[in-house]
């Protein structure tokens, strides 16, 4: 197993609680908007085997900032 693959899969893990959190009756969303932005940014680059081998990296959506 790769060295950091174990950060990933925690860190993806805690975007799906907090997504499901944002989502209940009463949610901090204060919290979430302030937790979510340095959650994603601590992502490394995917484990091997994740992403598809053949995947182009530059087709997908429009990042805002290139609009």
């Amino acid at each position: 197993m790769c060295p950091n693959c174990g950060d990933f899969y925690r860190t993806v893990f805690l975007l799906g609680q907090l997504a499901m959190y944002a989502d209940m009756d009463g949610a901090d969303l204060d919290f979430v908007n302030a937790i979510t932005p340095p959650l994603v940014v601590s992502l490394s680059e995917p484990p091997p085997g994740i992403l598809s081998e053949d995947r182009d990296p530059d087709d997908g959506p429009d990042h805002p900032d290139d609009v």
